[in-house]
């Protein structure tokens, strides 16, 4: 077929991103790519010969090789040339394949078998080692570096923010840690989803009417028929496997796709010039902007976000895929080929995300400025962010309107300009009651340490460095024990 120059390509995913992107555009090409749909099949229809052959025992060594060298010599040219004459994409593969069998094999090729025990279970098969030699692969690396960021930053003090606002602090790891959680039970998802891919040799109706006719146990034909591509069977089929296998496999992508556009998201507004707390890498010769030299954008984290926005929406018709008429209609035949253009562009937000937290730096200087309190601070009062502590332990001494208190205190502070420590210095009765239960709980050992605490909020942090560490600590071994079990081919 005439070569294309990618320029002249439609889809940015096969021009811009193959540029930026080389290598993982390759390693997706064997599986998503039409030449990938056309060689599943091509495998599909080998692994059904096969199976003809294991069960009738005449599967002898020559026949075997003549089989496995099929593969290599269907090109997806000539199958979309006879596709031209038969306008039936299945039957035109089986022709071609046909006219290259071996002599014995060529009556079996597609024997029983109806288009879509090829189609779903080819994509069943390339849907399962997508996702083991590529996303997996690719998560696990995302994972491993949110792994060392959180770590490395376990004790870093930041300001908690919630509403948009500052809240109580934390740490920068264990902000961090959060993405840690939840990408990394989503990556063990779907791993396991994955594995529970199915295909089918069931026939028009999927009640094994045509191969019920050429062998006493269809369904134990199935079973060495899927055997060969390492699938097993769908429970119940129609025409068609149950959707749901590879509906729940998308999802869960969804899932992890949203998880690191939140991932980028937080990263682009901690970038902000007000905030200014982490940011990502910047080469030497790399541009912001086309008229302002100085500018530095967080664009790597903006383009995750956009990638997100442009392919999360298509899971809709995914679940629109779900609904097929009786057995078996015909539309969702074209809506199923966009999972690859999905599958890809999910693939390339996570190897940007990658490329964004591999270089990402931490301010800590910026960090423990803006948790200590300047402009920005809790209603404008430098570390006006210890008013929970204040009250927890005035509440804890017996004093029952304790938020009022400390309430009327942080107010006092905002008119007067004060930090939160200076208001309450000047509330001798309530820092007493502060400072006696700061001893009594060993916080503190004396009562004339108490006003140091109020000074430095990262003090306060709970238990954000122990839960970095320990999160980073488990997922990091989740994955490299399945790092080291290798991609696990189909």
């Amino acid at each position: 077929m005439e070569e294309r120059v990618i320029f002249r390509n439609i889809s940015p995913i096969d021009h811009r991103y193959s540029i930026s992107e080389h290598q993982l555009y390759e390693d997706m090409v064997p599986w998503l790519s039409e030449e990938a749909s056309i060689a599943a099949c091509v495998k599909a229809e080998i692994a059904l010969v096969t199976a003809h052959l294991k069960v009738r025992g005449k599967l002898s060594g020559e026949l075997k090789a003549g089989l496995e060298g099929l593969a290599g010599r269907v090109d997806p040219a000539e199958v979309y040339a006879e596709e031209e004459k038969t306008r039936h994409n299945i039957r035109a593969l089986v022709n071609v394949i046909k006219r290259k069998a071996p002599a014995e094999a060529a009556p079996l090729v597609h024997l029983g078998a109806t288009s879509v025990d090829i189609l779903d279970t080819g994509l069943s098969w390339r849907m399962k080692g997508f996702t083991r030699n590529v996303a997996l692969p690719l998560l696990r690396k995302l994972e491993l570096l949110l792994c060392a960021f959180a770590e490395r930053e376990a004790e870093t003090p930041q300001v908690g923010r919630t509403h948009g606002q500052h809240a109580v602090p934390v740490t920068l790891g264990f902000a961090m840690a959060e993405y840690v959680s939840r990408l990394g039970k989503s990556i063990l998802e779907i791993e396991r989803l994955a594995g529970r891919l199915k295909g089918k040799l069931a026939g028009a109706v999927g009640a094994y009417n045509a191969t019920a006719m050429i062998v006493k146990d269809p369904e134990e034909l199935e079973r060495v028929y899927l055997a060969e591509l390492g699938l097993e069977a769908s429970e119940h089929s129609t025409q068609l496997v149950e959707p749901e296998y590879l509906l729940r496999l998308l999802l869960e992508f969804n899932v992890a796709f949203g998880i690191i556009a939140n991932l980028a998201d937080d990263l682009r507004n901690l970038q902000r010039s007000e905030i200014g707390e982490v940011r990502e890498g910047f080469a030497e010769d790399q541009v912001g902007s086309s008229t302002m030299p100085q500018k530095r954008n967080p664009w790597n984290s903006e383009h995750v976000k956009s990638l997100w926005k442009a392919f999360s929406p298509r899971i809709v018709s995914f679940f629109m895929d779900q609904i097929s008429e009786h057995q078996r209609d015909l539309s969702n035949s074209a809506s199923q080929r966009f999972i690859a253009d999905y599958a890809a562009g999910f693939c390339l937000a996570v190897s940007r995300m990658a490329a964004v937290v591999e270089g990402l730096g931490a301010d800590r200087d910026r960090l423990l400025a803006n948790l200590r309190g300047g402009k920005g601070a809790a209603s404008g009062i430098p570390g006006g962010i210890l008013a929970e502590p204040a009250y927890i332990l005035l509440a804890e001494s017996g004093v029952s309107d304790a938020h009022e208190v400390i309430r009327k205190i942080t107010l006092k502070a905002e008119r007067q300009q004060l930090s939160f420590a200076d208001a309450l210095a000047g509330e001798a009765e309530t820092l007493a009651r502060i400072a006696a239960k700061m001893t009594e709980l060993g916080l503190i050992d004396g009562a004339d340490k108490a006003l140091s605490f109020f000074e430095r909020p990262e003090l306060y942090r709970g238990l954000a460095v122990k839960k970095a560490r320990e999160l980073a600590a488990k997922y990091r071994k989740l994955m490299e024990d399945r790092k080291a079990e290798g991609p696990g081919g189909t």
